[in-house]
């Protein structure tokens, strides 16, 4: 970095205190909520749109449309003021909610969930903007807490998506999205400092650079692939869970299907606590700790199909997917200080383009064998995550040396 950017990155590292992190982490959740509010609701949406092979690629959609806002959105914020654009960004996807809600078909409401999938992603506008205000030796405890409040957001949205689908129905849900978008915007606006560039390339450079850092750094590519395995296999859980607890052994609605969100949220603590251990100790142990409790949980689903092992499982899988996301952030945001935006780019379009497979994957599994066959394709991912890190061991301990 050249001498002009230091002074203001000292600035703005005396300004992260301690409730401008919290504030980061709640607008996280509020934003990152929007691209899962489907997945519990996606029951009755089928029903609204009976006889529809569309309805249950809802969630697909909004998934790729996340991937493709990570990819034309997020590098934005290496170019310009990351605090105008996170505001301007919250503003649009409360608009793409409200739109959803009046889709008149399925095939509309497919789009449309496109669209707030792309505005969502101004969720990772904000993690690497934290990453950038926190000094190094406290970087990994703050990327742990930001996380923590976008986990508690994607947990958090099936309990009150399924509650406001089943006692007021799933339009009602994406309305609901726009004042909490607005909500969010105002408070960016309020306790963000501004954030200025930090390249002077173009946005069509800041493009091409992505290839350049996917080819020139290992550690990266072993993140993002081993993130998309372990995020493919969580997808696989939750797109397919409120379709088998309708299933006539559990016989239980969107609600329920929501509160298991508010039981995932107690493995929310494992971020922080993965951060702070990857500060002292390095990622490493936090990810082989991970992609194992991943594979743990698949085994309680496929083995123990009942509601306690529903209930233990997915505390376990949570577990999992918080410490790997958390520890792999902490590997690449240490690479290239000047291109966070850029990095996290790369690492989330291929992490959520493997939730996307996973979501694909889940909705043939269950159309094809059900239950069973959805447990053997969510394990199989998981088990690849782990495969990834162990073969890829000596090029995260380069990375963190």
């Amino acid at each position: 970095m050249d001498g002009g950017i230091a002074p203001a990155t000292e600035r703005n590292v005396a300004r992260l205190s301690f409730g401008l992190i919290v504030a980061m982490a709640i607008a996280c959740g509020v934003a990152v909520a929007n691209i899962y509010y489907n997945q519990p609701m996606l029951g009755a949406i089928k029903r609204d749109f009976p006889n529809s092979v569309w309805a249950g690629f809802v969630p697909t959609a909004t998934q790729i449309g996340y991937g493709l806002g990570l990819f034309l959105l997020v590098p934005l914020g290496d170019l310009m003021d990351r605090r105008r654009l996170i505001v301007g960004q919250f503003l649009l996807l409360g608009a793409a909610s409200l739109c959803a809600s009046f889709a008149p078909s399925v095939v509309a409401l497919v789009l449309t969930s496109l669209v707030v999938g792309i505005c969502a992603t101004v969720a990772q506008q904000i993690i690497p903007f934290a990453a950038s205000l926190a000094t190094p030796e406290r970087r990994g405890g703050v990327i742990g807490t930001v996380m923590a409040g976008l986990l508690c957001g994607i947990l958090l949205s099936r309990l009150l998506a399924g509650f406001v689908a089943t006692y007021a129905g799933w339009r009602e849900m994406f309305r609901l999205g726009l004042p909490m978008a607005i909500a969010g915007a105002a408070a960016m606006a309020i306790v963000l400092p501004r954030n200025y560039p930090h390249t002077g390339m173009s946005y069509i450079a800041a493009l091409k650079s992505l290839i350049h850092l996917w080819a020139s750094e290992p550690v990266l590519r072993r993140a993002s692939l081993m993130q998309a395995a372990v995020f493919g296999s969580f997808s696989v859980f939750w797109t397919i869970l409120a379709l088998h607890l309708e299933e006539p052994e559990f016989h239980l609605g969107a609600d329920a299907a929501g509160l298991f969100g508010a039981l995932g949220a107690i493995g929310v603590l494992a971020a922080p606590l993965a951060g702070r251990l990857a500060d002292r100790r390095g990622s490493e142990l936090v990810l082989c700790l991970g992609a194992a409790l991943m594979v743990a949980s698949w085994l309680l689903f496929g083995f123990w199909d009942s509601l306690s092992g529903l209930i233990i499982g997915v505390i376990v899988l949570d577990l999992g997917t918080q410490s790997t996301v958390v520890s792999n952030q902490h590997l690449i945001y240490a690479l290239r200080p000047e291109a966070r935006n850029r990095l996290n780019t790369v690492f989330m379009t291929v992490m959520f383009t493997g939730g996307a497979f996973g979501s694909i994957g889940a909705t043939l599994a269950w159309e094809t064998g059900g239950w069973l066959p959805v447990c053997a394709f969510g394990a199989l991912l998981a088990l690849a995550a782990l495969i990834i890190q162990m073969a890829g061991r000596s090029l995260v301990v380069a990375g963190t040396t």
